[in-house]
């Protein structure tokens, strides 16, 4: 038996190790050539400190006190040289991954797919030499071919999986939106470094509230997807998808096929136009008052443009609710290629 563990460093990388049984986090990682924080390897000077929240471990109880506090185990933080993981775990360590000898990893990919599936959404879809594992919501830098530019992409598939798929906005003159719509073709060899970001699914302990808007859809078709794998429909979900134009709404029959197939998932899709004749107009803060906000006790996660993030923020202000956790992911589209 053996168990993947996620090492999320402080500069958004994260690396993925094998933790056999009985194995401490620690040993994994120096197996696997990351050099974690350590002095003793013994419990006794906490240099190795992380936090976990996600997976089941068990610390033994050969540390000392001095190194780890019976309040500082209740709030999951933990020791990396006792870890000893009984599950699939995300561990935090709070440390830039350049101080642990590790960095992004680089994965060579091929080109299966690329599809205009919107005048301003692009699929593409890539085959991974060698495994990239990553947690649901986040991201990887993608080289533009012929050129040192990346541009980074959150990955719309399930983890697992050497398929890769990607929602990415066409931007007209953009560097990677013109080789895509001008040049690409199925064979086309690509450069991806990753996984990085903290957008990624949190245990499910709660309701949950996904906003999305525009191809900031992307992370939580992987969310979606891996929670129906898994099982993870106990809890209340809604995601709000907001677009500008109704044509820029994509894998509507995708997120209806959700909604039919996982117990407590809802959608509602929105279009901002006035011109539009979508049945639910406005932006995603017009269709609030619908979701399981329960007067906080929700998980929020929202990705989207600069705008509807501040939007979202000063509403929650303005009803004075306070989220459970808000997590969220801003961006915006590169500046034009020449």
């Amino acid at each position: 038996m053996s168990y993947n563990i996620a090492l999320n460093f402080e500069d958004g990388v994260t690396r993925f190790v094998t933790c056999k049984e009985g194995e401490t986090v620690l040993d994994a990682a120096y197996r696997a050539q990351i050099n974690l924080p350590m002095d003793c390897s013994d419990g006794v000077c906490g240099t190795c400190k992380g936090t976990c929240h996600q997976g089941k471990f068990d610390l033994g109880d050969e540390y000392l006190d001095e190194a780890l506090s019976e309040e500082e185990a209740g709030q999951g933080v933990v020791l990396t040289c006792q870890m000893v993981p009984s599950s699939d775990c995300v561990v935090e360590v709070p440390v830039a991954s350049t101080m642990c000898k590790t960095g992004k990893a680089e994965v060579t990919g091929t080109v299966t797919e690329v599809k205009l599936i919107s005048a301003t959404s692009i699929e593409l879809k890539i085959t991974a030499e060698s495994d990239i594992a990553f947690l649901p919501g986040q991201y990887v830098n993608i080289q533009v071919p012929g050129t040192k530019e990346v541009r980074a992409y959150s990955f719309s598939s399930l983890t697992g999986s050497r398929d890769l798929s990607f929602l990415i906005r066409n931007v007209p003159g953009g560097l990677m939106s013109s080789w895509l719509v001008d040049t690409a073709k199925p064979g086309d060899k690509v450069s991806l470094t990753g996984p990085m970001g903290v957008f990624y699914l949190r245990p499910i302990e709660r309701p949950i509230l996904m906003l999305a808007g525009g191809t900031g859809l992307a992370p939580f078709l992987a969310k979606l997807e891996y929670m129906k794998a898994q099982n993870l429909t106990g809890q209340p979900t809604h995601l709000i998808y907001g677009v500008t134009n109704d044509e820029d709404l994509v894998y509507v029959d995708q997120l209806e096929a959700f909604a039919q197939e996982m117990d407590n998932f809802s959608v509602r899709t929105v279009v901002a136009s006035a011109e539009s004749e979508h049945p639910h107009k406005g932006y995603v803060t017009n269709h609030m008052a619908e979701a399981p906000i329960n007067d906080g006790d929700v998980d929020v996660y929202l990705c989207g443009p600069p705008p509807m993030v501040d939007a979202v923020l000063h509403y929650f202000r303005e009803q004075g609710i306070k989220p459970n956790s808000f997590h969220y992911e801003k961006f915006t589209a590169s500046a034009p290629g020449e």
